[in-house]
Protein backbone atom coordinates (compact mmCIF):
# COMPACT_ATOMS: atom_id res chain seq x y z
CA UNK A 1 0.00 0.00 0.00
CA UNK A 2 1.30 3.43 -0.99
CA UNK A 3 0.12 6.33 1.18
CA UNK A 4 0.31 9.80 -0.34
CA UNK A 5 2.54 12.32 1.39
CA UNK A 6 1.83 16.06 1.13
CA UNK A 7 5.29 17.35 2.12
CA UNK A 8 7.89 14.81 0.97
CA UNK A 9 10.62 17.34 0.21
CA UNK A 10 12.43 18.21 3.46
CA UNK A 11 9.08 18.15 5.27
CA UNK A 12 8.15 21.45 3.63
CA UNK A 13 4.75 21.79 1.98
CA UNK A 14 5.84 24.82 -0.03
CA UNK A 15 9.08 23.33 -1.38
CA UNK A 16 7.13 20.18 -2.17
CA UNK A 17 4.51 22.27 -4.01
CA UNK A 18 7.21 23.96 -6.11
CA UNK A 19 8.59 20.52 -6.94
CA UNK A 20 5.09 19.25 -7.83
CA UNK A 21 4.63 22.16 -10.23
CA UNK A 22 7.69 21.18 -12.30
CA UNK A 23 5.93 18.72 -14.67
CA UNK A 24 3.22 21.26 -15.49
CA UNK A 25 5.72 24.08 -15.88
CA UNK A 26 7.81 21.87 -18.15
CA UNK A 27 4.79 21.05 -20.28
CA UNK A 28 3.61 24.64 -20.65
CA UNK A 29 7.08 26.11 -21.19
CA UNK A 30 7.90 23.53 -23.85
CA UNK A 31 4.61 24.29 -25.59
CA UNK A 32 4.45 28.05 -25.15
CA UNK A 33 8.09 29.17 -25.14
CA UNK A 34 10.11 26.61 -27.04
CA UNK A 35 7.24 25.60 -29.36
CA UNK A 36 8.04 21.93 -29.00
CA UNK A 37 5.60 19.54 -30.63
CA UNK A 38 2.84 18.55 -28.23
CA UNK A 39 3.62 14.84 -28.24
CA UNK A 40 7.27 15.49 -27.34
CA UNK A 41 6.35 17.97 -24.58
CA UNK A 42 3.77 15.56 -23.15
CA UNK A 43 6.15 12.58 -23.06
CA UNK A 44 8.95 14.69 -21.51
CA UNK A 45 6.61 15.97 -18.79
CA UNK A 46 5.34 12.45 -18.13
CA UNK A 47 8.88 11.15 -17.65
CA UNK A 48 9.61 13.98 -15.20
CA UNK A 49 6.38 13.33 -13.26
CA UNK A 50 7.27 9.62 -13.00
CA UNK A 51 10.76 10.48 -11.75
CA UNK A 52 9.36 12.83 -9.11
CA UNK A 53 6.68 10.33 -8.05
CA UNK A 54 9.29 7.63 -7.45
CA UNK A 55 12.28 9.71 -6.35
CA UNK A 56 10.62 12.41 -4.23
CA UNK A 57 7.15 11.18 -3.23
CA UNK A 58 8.42 7.63 -2.72
CA UNK A 59 5.77 5.92 -4.83
CA UNK A 60 6.77 2.37 -5.88
CA UNK A 61 7.89 2.37 -9.51
CA UNK A 62 5.48 -0.43 -10.42
CA UNK A 63 2.52 1.54 -9.08
CA UNK A 64 3.66 4.74 -10.80
CA UNK A 65 3.85 2.90 -14.12
CA UNK A 66 0.49 1.23 -13.50
CA UNK A 67 -1.06 4.63 -12.79
CA UNK A 68 0.44 5.98 -16.00
CA UNK A 69 -1.06 3.04 -17.89
CA UNK A 70 -4.48 3.73 -16.38
CA UNK A 71 -4.30 7.38 -17.39
CA UNK A 72 -3.19 6.41 -20.89
CA UNK A 73 -6.12 4.04 -21.20
CA UNK A 74 -8.50 6.79 -20.08
CA UNK A 75 -7.01 8.89 -22.86
CA UNK A 76 -7.98 6.19 -25.33
CA UNK A 77 -11.39 5.61 -23.82
CA UNK A 78 -13.39 7.83 -23.54
CA UNK A 79 -11.41 10.87 -24.80
CA UNK A 80 -10.00 9.64 -28.12
CA UNK A 81 -13.01 7.39 -28.65
CA UNK A 82 -15.07 10.59 -28.84
CA UNK A 83 -12.65 12.36 -31.15
CA UNK A 84 -12.22 9.48 -33.60
CA UNK A 85 -15.94 8.99 -34.10
CA UNK A 86 -16.72 12.72 -34.26
CA UNK A 87 -14.11 13.19 -37.00
CA UNK A 88 -15.31 10.06 -38.81
CA UNK A 89 -18.76 11.65 -39.10
CA UNK A 90 -17.15 14.82 -40.41
CA UNK A 91 -15.13 12.85 -42.96
CA UNK A 92 -18.27 11.17 -44.28
CA UNK A 93 -19.96 14.54 -44.72
CA UNK A 94 -16.85 15.63 -46.61
CA UNK A 95 -16.60 12.70 -49.03
CA UNK A 96 -20.30 12.92 -49.85
CA UNK A 97 -20.27 16.66 -50.49
CA UNK A 98 -22.67 17.57 -47.69
CA UNK A 99 -19.91 19.45 -45.90
CA UNK A 100 -20.05 22.14 -48.60
CA UNK A 101 -23.83 22.26 -48.32
CA UNK A 102 -23.54 22.76 -44.56
CA UNK A 103 -21.32 25.77 -45.12
CA UNK A 104 -23.72 27.27 -47.61
CA UNK A 105 -26.67 26.66 -45.24
CA UNK A 106 -25.04 28.69 -42.49
CA UNK A 107 -24.64 31.56 -44.92
CA UNK A 108 -28.42 31.68 -45.36
CA UNK A 109 -28.72 32.69 -41.69
CA UNK A 110 -25.89 35.20 -41.89
CA UNK A 111 -22.99 35.58 -44.28
CA UNK A 112 -20.93 37.15 -41.51
CA UNK A 113 -18.39 34.73 -40.06
CA UNK A 114 -18.38 36.48 -36.70
CA UNK A 115 -22.10 35.83 -36.33
CA UNK A 116 -21.60 32.27 -37.54
CA UNK A 117 -18.91 31.84 -34.88
CA UNK A 118 -21.37 32.84 -32.15
CA UNK A 119 -24.09 30.54 -33.48
CA UNK A 120 -21.84 27.52 -33.90
CA UNK A 121 -19.23 27.73 -31.15
CA UNK A 122 -21.27 29.43 -28.41
CA UNK A 123 -24.92 28.45 -28.92
CA UNK A 124 -24.68 25.06 -30.65
CA UNK A 125 -21.53 24.18 -28.70
CA UNK A 126 -23.43 24.74 -25.42
CA UNK A 127 -26.05 22.21 -26.51
CA UNK A 128 -23.38 19.62 -27.33
CA UNK A 129 -21.67 20.31 -23.99
CA UNK A 130 -25.00 19.94 -22.19
CA UNK A 131 -25.52 16.47 -23.62
CA UNK A 132 -22.04 15.09 -24.23
CA UNK A 133 -19.03 17.02 -22.89
CA UNK A 134 -15.62 15.31 -22.66
CA UNK A 135 -14.14 17.09 -25.67
CA UNK A 136 -17.05 16.46 -28.05
CA UNK A 137 -18.11 20.17 -28.31
CA UNK A 138 -14.60 21.27 -29.32
CA UNK A 139 -14.18 18.46 -31.85
CA UNK A 140 -17.58 19.06 -33.46
CA UNK A 141 -17.76 22.86 -33.46
CA UNK A 142 -14.17 23.30 -34.67
CA UNK A 143 -15.01 21.25 -37.76
CA UNK A 144 -18.22 23.22 -38.31
CA UNK A 145 -16.37 26.52 -38.02
CA UNK A 146 -13.93 25.38 -40.68
CA UNK A 147 -16.99 24.42 -42.75
CA UNK A 148 -18.10 28.05 -42.92
CA UNK A 149 -14.66 29.13 -44.10
CA UNK A 150 -13.07 30.30 -40.86
CA UNK A 151 -9.30 29.77 -40.82
CA UNK A 152 -8.44 26.49 -39.05
CA UNK A 153 -6.33 27.99 -36.25
CA UNK A 154 -8.98 30.63 -35.56
CA UNK A 155 -11.63 27.91 -35.59
CA UNK A 156 -9.73 25.87 -32.99
CA UNK A 157 -9.14 28.91 -30.79
CA UNK A 158 -12.76 30.03 -30.94
CA UNK A 159 -14.05 26.51 -30.22
CA UNK A 160 -11.81 26.23 -27.15
CA UNK A 161 -12.66 29.65 -25.71
CA UNK A 162 -16.39 29.13 -26.32
CA UNK A 163 -16.27 25.86 -24.41
CA UNK A 164 -16.07 27.59 -21.03
CA UNK A 165 -19.40 28.99 -19.85
CA UNK A 166 -21.40 25.73 -20.22
CA UNK A 167 -18.78 23.33 -18.81
CA UNK A 168 -19.79 23.38 -15.12
CA UNK A 169 -23.31 22.23 -16.11
CA UNK A 170 -22.09 19.98 -18.93
CA UNK A 171 -23.14 16.37 -19.51
CA UNK A 172 -26.39 17.00 -17.63
CA UNK A 173 -24.50 18.66 -14.71
CA UNK A 174 -22.19 15.69 -14.08
CA UNK A 175 -19.38 17.94 -12.73
CA UNK A 176 -21.69 19.41 -10.08
CA UNK A 177 -23.30 16.06 -9.33
CA UNK A 178 -19.82 14.65 -8.73
CA UNK A 179 -18.93 17.64 -6.56
CA UNK A 180 -22.03 17.11 -4.44
CA UNK A 181 -21.15 13.43 -4.07
CA UNK A 182 -17.59 13.95 -2.84
CA UNK A 183 -18.35 16.92 -0.55
CA UNK A 184 -21.75 15.96 0.83
CA UNK A 185 -23.10 19.43 0.01
CA UNK A 186 -26.62 19.69 -1.50
CA UNK A 187 -26.62 19.59 -5.30
CA UNK A 188 -29.28 22.31 -5.49
CA UNK A 189 -27.15 24.68 -3.40
CA UNK A 190 -24.03 24.00 -5.48
CA UNK A 191 -26.00 24.42 -8.70
CA UNK A 192 -27.58 27.66 -7.51
CA UNK A 193 -24.18 29.05 -6.48
CA UNK A 194 -22.59 28.03 -9.79
CA UNK A 195 -25.58 29.68 -11.47
CA UNK A 196 -24.56 32.94 -9.80
CA UNK A 197 -20.96 32.66 -11.00
CA UNK A 198 -20.76 31.19 -14.51
CA UNK A 199 -23.27 33.68 -16.00
CA UNK A 200 -20.73 36.40 -15.21
CA UNK A 201 -18.35 34.58 -17.57
CA UNK A 202 -20.96 33.65 -20.16
CA UNK A 203 -22.12 37.22 -20.66
CA UNK A 204 -18.73 38.24 -22.07
CA UNK A 205 -17.65 35.12 -23.99
CA UNK A 206 -19.42 36.04 -27.29
CA UNK A 207 -17.62 39.40 -27.25
CA UNK A 208 -14.32 37.57 -26.80
CA UNK A 209 -15.19 35.29 -29.72
CA UNK A 210 -15.85 38.12 -32.16
CA UNK A 211 -12.63 39.79 -31.00
CA UNK A 212 -10.75 36.57 -31.75
CA UNK A 213 -12.34 36.42 -35.19
CA UNK A 214 -11.94 40.05 -36.21
CA UNK A 215 -10.24 42.10 -33.51
CA UNK A 216 -11.62 45.44 -32.37
CA UNK A 217 -13.45 45.91 -35.64
CA UNK A 218 -15.35 42.69 -34.92
CA UNK A 219 -16.44 43.94 -31.51
CA UNK A 220 -17.39 47.35 -32.87
CA UNK A 221 -19.49 45.94 -35.72
CA UNK A 222 -21.10 42.89 -34.07
CA UNK A 223 -21.39 43.77 -30.37
CA UNK A 224 -25.22 43.88 -30.49
CA UNK A 225 -25.60 40.22 -31.47
CA UNK A 226 -22.75 39.21 -29.14
CA UNK A 227 -24.51 41.00 -26.28
CA UNK A 228 -27.81 39.30 -27.09
CA UNK A 229 -26.15 35.88 -27.13
CA UNK A 230 -24.17 36.41 -23.93
CA UNK A 231 -26.88 38.07 -21.87
CA UNK A 232 -29.69 35.70 -22.84
CA UNK A 233 -27.48 32.69 -22.15
CA UNK A 234 -26.39 34.16 -18.80
CA UNK A 235 -29.93 35.01 -17.66
CA UNK A 236 -31.27 31.62 -18.75
CA UNK A 237 -28.40 29.85 -17.01
CA UNK A 238 -29.05 31.77 -13.78
CA UNK A 239 -32.81 31.18 -13.85
CA UNK A 240 -32.55 27.48 -14.66
CA UNK A 241 -29.82 26.73 -12.10
CA UNK A 242 -31.66 28.55 -9.32
CA UNK A 243 -35.34 27.98 -10.06
CA UNK A 244 -35.83 25.16 -12.57
CA UNK A 245 -33.31 22.29 -12.68
CA UNK A 246 -29.54 22.05 -12.35
CA UNK A 247 -29.36 19.10 -14.75
CA UNK A 248 -31.01 20.86 -17.74
CA UNK A 249 -29.41 24.27 -17.18
CA UNK A 250 -27.18 24.19 -20.28
CA UNK A 251 -29.94 22.84 -22.51
CA UNK A 252 -32.26 25.67 -21.52
CA UNK A 253 -29.53 28.30 -21.77
CA UNK A 254 -28.28 27.02 -25.14
CA UNK A 255 -31.77 26.90 -26.68
CA UNK A 256 -32.75 30.32 -25.32
CA UNK A 257 -29.55 31.91 -26.64
CA UNK A 258 -29.90 30.22 -30.04
CA UNK A 259 -33.52 31.29 -30.47
CA UNK A 260 -32.73 34.83 -29.28
CA UNK A 261 -29.85 35.21 -31.73
CA UNK A 262 -31.85 33.82 -34.67
CA UNK A 263 -34.74 36.14 -33.82
CA UNK A 264 -32.42 39.14 -33.46
CA UNK A 265 -30.83 38.41 -36.84
CA UNK A 266 -34.23 38.79 -38.50
CA UNK A 267 -34.20 42.49 -37.62
CA UNK A 268 -30.46 43.22 -37.52
CA UNK A 269 -27.34 42.39 -39.52
CA UNK A 270 -23.80 43.82 -39.27
CA UNK A 271 -23.23 46.93 -41.34
CA UNK A 272 -20.05 45.36 -42.73
CA UNK A 273 -19.99 41.64 -43.47
CA UNK A 274 -16.84 39.63 -42.84
CA UNK A 275 -16.43 36.77 -45.29
CA UNK A 276 -12.64 36.61 -45.37
CA UNK A 277 -11.57 32.99 -45.20
CA UNK A 278 -8.24 33.40 -43.49
CA UNK A 279 -5.30 35.73 -43.11
CA UNK A 280 -3.51 34.48 -46.22
CA UNK A 281 -6.39 34.78 -48.70
CA UNK A 282 -8.02 37.82 -50.17
CA UNK A 283 -11.69 38.32 -49.46
CA UNK A 284 -13.83 36.27 -51.81
CA UNK A 285 -16.52 38.02 -53.86
CA UNK A 286 -19.90 37.84 -52.16
CA UNK A 287 -21.46 36.06 -55.13
CA UNK A 288 -18.89 33.26 -55.11
CA UNK A 289 -18.17 32.24 -51.51
CA UNK A 290 -15.11 30.07 -51.09
CA UNK A 291 -15.66 26.33 -51.21
CA UNK A 292 -15.51 24.58 -47.84
CA UNK A 293 -12.14 23.34 -46.71
CA UNK A 294 -11.61 19.81 -47.90
CA UNK A 295 -14.57 19.82 -50.28
CA UNK A 296 -12.49 19.14 -53.34
CA UNK A 297 -10.48 16.56 -51.47
CA UNK A 298 -13.69 14.96 -50.34
CA UNK A 299 -14.90 14.69 -53.93
CA UNK A 300 -11.66 13.05 -55.04
CA UNK A 301 -11.75 10.70 -52.09
CA UNK A 302 -15.29 9.77 -52.95
CA UNK A 303 -14.39 9.09 -56.55
CA UNK A 304 -11.59 6.80 -55.52
CA UNK A 305 -13.41 5.10 -52.63
CA UNK A 306 -14.55 1.52 -52.68
CA UNK A 307 -17.92 0.08 -51.88
CA UNK A 308 -19.89 3.25 -52.65
CA UNK A 309 -23.40 3.26 -54.09
CA UNK A 310 -23.53 3.16 -57.86
CA UNK A 311 -25.51 5.61 -59.92
CA UNK A 312 -28.78 7.22 -58.81
CA UNK A 313 -29.04 10.24 -56.58
CA UNK A 314 -26.09 9.11 -54.48
CA UNK A 315 -23.71 8.63 -57.38
CA UNK A 316 -20.15 9.82 -57.03
CA UNK A 317 -20.60 12.32 -59.84
CA UNK A 318 -23.41 14.06 -58.01
CA UNK A 319 -21.39 14.06 -54.78
CA UNK A 320 -18.49 15.75 -56.59
CA UNK A 321 -20.88 18.31 -58.07
CA UNK A 322 -22.42 18.94 -54.64
CA UNK A 323 -18.94 19.50 -53.20
CA UNK A 324 -18.19 22.14 -55.79
CA UNK A 325 -21.55 23.94 -55.84
CA UNK A 326 -22.73 23.60 -52.24
CA UNK A 327 -26.24 23.01 -53.55
CA UNK A 328 -28.44 20.60 -51.63
CA UNK A 329 -30.92 20.16 -48.79
CA UNK A 330 -30.02 22.07 -45.64
CA UNK A 331 -31.85 19.46 -43.57
CA UNK A 332 -29.66 16.70 -45.04
CA UNK A 333 -26.54 18.76 -44.39
CA UNK A 334 -27.45 19.27 -40.73
CA UNK A 335 -28.77 15.71 -40.33
CA UNK A 336 -25.63 14.21 -38.70
CA UNK A 337 -25.62 16.91 -36.01
CA UNK A 338 -29.37 16.62 -35.46
CA UNK A 339 -28.87 12.87 -35.08
CA UNK A 340 -26.13 13.50 -32.51
CA UNK A 341 -28.33 15.82 -30.45
CA UNK A 342 -31.29 13.42 -30.69
CA UNK A 343 -29.23 10.41 -29.58
CA UNK A 344 -27.70 12.23 -26.64
CA UNK A 345 -31.13 13.48 -25.63
CA UNK A 346 -32.39 9.89 -25.83
CA UNK A 347 -29.70 8.78 -23.39
CA UNK A 348 -31.16 11.17 -20.80
CA UNK A 349 -34.67 9.70 -20.88
CA UNK A 350 -35.48 7.91 -17.61
CA UNK A 351 -35.53 4.20 -18.56
CA UNK A 352 -32.70 4.57 -21.10
CA UNK A 353 -30.58 6.55 -18.64
CA UNK A 354 -31.17 3.95 -15.93
CA UNK A 355 -30.26 1.09 -18.28
CA UNK A 356 -27.08 2.80 -19.39
CA UNK A 357 -26.13 3.54 -15.78
CA UNK A 358 -26.37 -0.16 -14.89
CA UNK A 359 -25.58 -2.20 -18.01
CA UNK A 360 -23.58 0.42 -19.91
CA UNK A 361 -20.86 0.79 -17.29
CA UNK A 362 -18.27 -1.60 -15.86
CA UNK A 363 -16.17 -0.79 -12.81
CA UNK A 364 -13.07 -2.67 -11.73
CA UNK A 365 -9.97 -2.19 -9.61
CA UNK A 366 -7.05 -1.17 -11.79
CA UNK A 367 -4.37 -3.87 -11.52
CA UNK A 368 -1.20 -3.02 -9.64
CA UNK A 369 -2.59 -0.01 -7.78
CA UNK A 370 -2.89 0.13 -4.00
CA UNK A 371 -3.00 3.81 -3.10
CA UNK A 372 -4.57 5.67 -0.23
CA UNK A 373 -4.73 9.41 0.41
CA UNK A 374 -2.92 11.19 3.22
CA UNK A 375 -6.19 10.94 5.17
CA UNK A 376 -6.16 7.15 4.84
CA UNK A 377 -8.96 6.88 2.28
CA UNK A 378 -8.62 4.83 -0.92
CA UNK A 379 -7.60 7.05 -3.84
CA UNK A 380 -10.43 7.42 -6.32
CA UNK A 381 -8.33 6.49 -9.33
CA UNK A 382 -7.65 2.94 -8.09
CA UNK A 383 -11.10 2.05 -9.44
CA UNK A 384 -11.59 2.44 -13.19
CA UNK A 385 -15.06 3.21 -14.54
CA UNK A 386 -15.38 1.91 -18.10
CA UNK A 387 -18.44 3.41 -19.76
CA UNK A 388 -18.57 1.23 -22.86
CA UNK A 389 -22.18 1.59 -24.02
CA UNK A 390 -22.84 4.80 -22.11
CA UNK A 391 -19.72 6.55 -23.44
CA UNK A 392 -20.21 9.65 -25.57
CA UNK A 393 -17.92 8.08 -28.18
CA UNK A 394 -20.22 5.07 -28.49
CA UNK A 395 -23.19 7.38 -29.04
CA UNK A 396 -21.17 9.14 -31.75
CA UNK A 397 -20.33 5.77 -33.32
CA UNK A 398 -24.06 5.00 -33.56
CA UNK A 399 -24.62 8.47 -35.01
CA UNK A 400 -21.89 7.70 -37.56
CA UNK A 401 -23.56 4.44 -38.58
CA UNK A 402 -26.88 6.26 -39.03
CA UNK A 403 -25.11 8.98 -41.04
CA UNK A 404 -23.51 6.28 -43.16
CA UNK A 405 -26.96 4.84 -43.93
CA UNK A 406 -28.57 8.25 -44.50
CA UNK A 407 -25.85 9.37 -46.92
CA UNK A 408 -25.66 5.90 -48.48
CA UNK A 409 -21.95 5.57 -47.88
CA UNK A 410 -20.93 2.01 -48.73
CA UNK A 411 -19.09 -0.13 -46.16
CA UNK A 412 -15.84 0.06 -48.12
CA UNK A 413 -15.81 3.86 -48.24
CA UNK A 414 -16.89 4.12 -44.60
CA UNK A 415 -14.09 1.84 -43.43
CA UNK A 416 -11.59 3.71 -45.59
CA UNK A 417 -12.77 7.00 -44.07
CA UNK A 418 -12.39 5.55 -40.57
CA UNK A 419 -8.88 4.37 -41.38
CA UNK A 420 -7.98 7.80 -42.75
CA UNK A 421 -9.27 9.34 -39.51
CA UNK A 422 -7.10 7.04 -37.40
CA UNK A 423 -4.07 7.91 -39.55
CA UNK A 424 -4.78 11.62 -39.17
CA UNK A 425 -4.86 11.24 -35.37
CA UNK A 426 -1.73 9.07 -34.99
CA UNK A 427 0.28 11.76 -33.15
CA UNK A 428 -2.78 12.95 -31.26
CA UNK A 429 -2.99 9.47 -29.75
CA UNK A 430 0.53 9.93 -28.36
CA UNK A 431 -0.24 13.41 -27.01
CA UNK A 432 -3.55 12.64 -25.33
CA UNK A 433 -2.48 9.34 -23.77
CA UNK A 434 0.73 10.91 -22.46
CA UNK A 435 -1.08 13.93 -21.00
CA UNK A 436 -3.66 11.74 -19.24
CA UNK A 437 -0.89 9.45 -18.01
CA UNK A 438 0.82 12.57 -16.61
CA UNK A 439 -2.40 13.61 -14.85
CA UNK A 440 -2.90 10.17 -13.31
CA UNK A 441 0.70 9.96 -12.07
CA UNK A 442 0.48 13.41 -10.48
CA UNK A 443 -2.89 12.61 -8.90
CA UNK A 444 -2.00 9.15 -7.57
CA UNK A 445 1.44 10.10 -6.26
CA UNK A 446 0.01 13.13 -4.43
CA UNK A 447 1.72 15.85 -6.45
CA UNK A 448 -1.55 17.54 -7.45
CA UNK A 449 -2.96 17.46 -3.91
CA UNK A 450 0.30 18.97 -2.62
CA UNK A 451 -0.19 21.90 -4.99
CA UNK A 452 -3.79 22.43 -3.94
CA UNK A 453 -3.04 22.07 -0.24
CA UNK A 454 -0.26 24.67 -0.45
CA UNK A 455 -2.69 27.18 -1.95
CA UNK A 456 -5.22 26.38 0.79
CA UNK A 457 -2.80 27.67 3.44
CA UNK A 458 -3.48 31.30 2.57
CA UNK A 459 -6.22 31.81 5.20
CA UNK A 460 -9.16 34.10 4.43
CA UNK A 461 -7.44 35.10 1.18
CA UNK A 462 -8.05 31.55 -0.03
CA UNK A 463 -11.31 32.79 -1.54
CA UNK A 464 -9.10 34.53 -4.10
CA UNK A 465 -7.18 31.32 -4.82
CA UNK A 466 -10.14 28.94 -4.68
CA UNK A 467 -11.01 29.19 -8.41
CA UNK A 468 -7.29 28.93 -9.22
CA UNK A 469 -7.24 25.49 -7.56
CA UNK A 470 -10.12 24.41 -9.81
CA UNK A 471 -8.38 25.96 -12.82
CA UNK A 472 -5.24 24.00 -11.99
CA UNK A 473 -7.22 20.76 -11.69
CA UNK A 474 -8.85 21.17 -15.10
CA UNK A 475 -5.60 22.30 -16.73
CA UNK A 476 -4.01 19.04 -15.53
CA UNK A 477 -6.87 16.60 -16.14
CA UNK A 478 -8.82 18.33 -18.93
CA UNK A 479 -12.05 17.61 -17.04
CA UNK A 480 -14.12 19.72 -14.65
CA UNK A 481 -15.56 16.50 -13.25
CA UNK A 482 -12.09 15.16 -12.45
CA UNK A 483 -11.03 18.48 -10.90
CA UNK A 484 -14.09 18.41 -8.64
CA UNK A 485 -13.32 14.85 -7.60
CA UNK A 486 -9.74 15.85 -6.89
CA UNK A 487 -10.18 19.14 -5.05
CA UNK A 488 -13.81 19.26 -3.89
CA UNK A 489 -13.10 18.01 -0.37
CA UNK A 490 -10.01 20.22 -0.16
CA UNK A 491 -12.14 23.29 -0.88
CA UNK A 492 -14.69 22.39 1.82
CA UNK A 493 -11.97 21.61 4.37
CA UNK A 494 -10.23 24.93 3.66
CA UNK A 495 -13.56 26.74 4.00
CA UNK A 496 -14.17 25.30 7.46
CA UNK A 497 -10.60 26.13 8.54
CA UNK A 498 -10.82 29.73 7.34
CA UNK A 499 -14.44 30.47 8.25
CA UNK A 500 -15.49 30.86 4.60
CA UNK A 501 -18.67 29.54 2.97
CA UNK A 502 -18.08 25.91 1.85
CA UNK A 503 -20.76 26.12 -0.86
CA UNK A 504 -19.10 29.24 -2.30
CA UNK A 505 -15.64 27.67 -2.45
CA UNK A 506 -16.81 24.28 -3.70
CA UNK A 507 -18.79 25.92 -6.50
CA UNK A 508 -15.80 28.15 -7.30
CA UNK A 509 -13.70 25.01 -7.81
CA UNK A 510 -16.02 23.98 -10.62
CA UNK A 511 -16.71 27.40 -12.13
CA UNK A 512 -13.07 28.50 -11.94
CA UNK A 513 -12.06 25.20 -13.44
CA UNK A 514 -13.92 25.86 -16.68
CA UNK A 515 -11.38 28.57 -17.52
CA UNK A 516 -8.56 26.03 -17.48
CA UNK A 517 -10.17 23.76 -20.02
CA UNK A 518 -9.14 25.84 -23.03
CA UNK A 519 -5.43 25.30 -22.34
CA UNK A 520 -5.55 21.73 -21.08
CA UNK A 521 -3.09 19.82 -23.32
CA UNK A 522 -5.65 17.10 -23.94
CA UNK A 523 -8.18 19.64 -25.26
CA UNK A 524 -5.49 21.42 -27.28
CA UNK A 525 -4.73 18.09 -28.94
CA UNK A 526 -8.43 17.50 -29.65
CA UNK A 527 -8.77 20.96 -31.24
CA UNK A 528 -5.62 20.59 -33.33
CA UNK A 529 -6.71 17.19 -34.59
CA UNK A 530 -10.23 18.41 -35.36
CA UNK A 531 -8.91 21.07 -37.75
CA UNK A 532 -6.48 18.62 -39.33
CA UNK A 533 -3.39 20.34 -37.92
CA UNK A 534 -1.95 17.93 -35.36
CA UNK A 535 1.30 19.43 -34.12
CA UNK A 536 -0.09 22.96 -33.94
CA UNK A 537 -0.94 22.65 -30.22
CA UNK A 538 1.80 25.07 -29.18
CA UNK A 539 0.44 27.75 -31.51
CA UNK A 540 -3.10 27.30 -30.22
CA UNK A 541 -1.79 27.27 -26.64
CA UNK A 542 -0.22 30.69 -27.07
CA UNK A 543 -3.45 32.04 -28.55
CA UNK A 544 -5.63 30.93 -25.62
CA UNK A 545 -3.19 31.33 -22.70
CA UNK A 546 -3.75 35.07 -22.24
CA UNK A 547 -7.53 34.70 -22.34
CA UNK A 548 -7.49 31.86 -19.83
CA UNK A 549 -5.29 33.75 -17.37
CA UNK A 550 -7.05 37.09 -17.89
CA UNK A 551 -10.53 35.65 -17.38
CA UNK A 552 -9.28 33.67 -14.37
CA UNK A 553 -7.81 36.78 -12.73
CA UNK A 554 -11.07 38.70 -13.11
CA UNK A 555 -13.14 35.75 -11.96
CA UNK A 556 -10.93 35.19 -8.89
CA UNK A 557 -11.60 38.77 -7.81
CA UNK A 558 -15.35 38.19 -8.19
CA UNK A 559 -15.20 35.05 -6.01
CA UNK A 560 -13.20 36.93 -3.40
CA UNK A 561 -15.77 39.74 -3.38
CA UNK A 562 -18.55 37.16 -3.01
CA UNK A 563 -16.82 36.07 0.21
CA UNK A 564 -17.06 39.65 1.52
CA UNK A 565 -20.01 41.98 2.18
CA UNK A 566 -19.39 43.65 -1.20
CA UNK A 567 -20.92 40.77 -3.20
CA UNK A 568 -21.93 38.54 -0.33
CA UNK A 569 -25.58 39.12 -1.20
CA UNK A 570 -25.04 36.93 -4.28
CA UNK A 571 -24.32 33.77 -2.29
CA UNK A 572 -26.88 31.03 -1.64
Amino acid sequence: MYTQVLDPLAGSLYWSALCAALPLLTLFVLLGVFRVRAQVAAVASLVLALALAVGVWGMPASQALSGAAEGGFYGLFPVLWILVNALWIYRMTEITGWFAVLRRSFRTVSTDQRVQGILIAFCFGALIEALAGFGAPVAITAVMLVAVGIAPLKAATVALVANTAPVAFGSMAVPLTTLAGVTGLPLDDLGAMAGRQTPLIAAFIPLVLVFLLDGRRGVRETWPVAAVAGLTFAVAQFVSANYISVEVTDIIAGVVALVAVLGFLRVWQPSEVQTERDETHQEAPAATPPVAVGAGTGARTGAGGSGGAKGGRTGLGEQAERSESGEGSALMAFAPYLIIVALFALTQIGPVKDWLATDGVTQFSWPGLEVETAAGQPAGAVTFKLEHIKAAGTVLLVAGLLTMALYRVGPGRAVKAYGATLHQLRWTFVTVTSVLALAWVMNLSGQTVTLGTALAQTGAAFALFSPIVGWLGVAVTGSDTSANSLFGVLQVTAAHQTGLDPVLLAAANSTGGVLGKMLSPQNLAVAAAAIGMSGSESIIFRKVLGWSLGLLAGFAVIIYLQSTPVLGWMTV
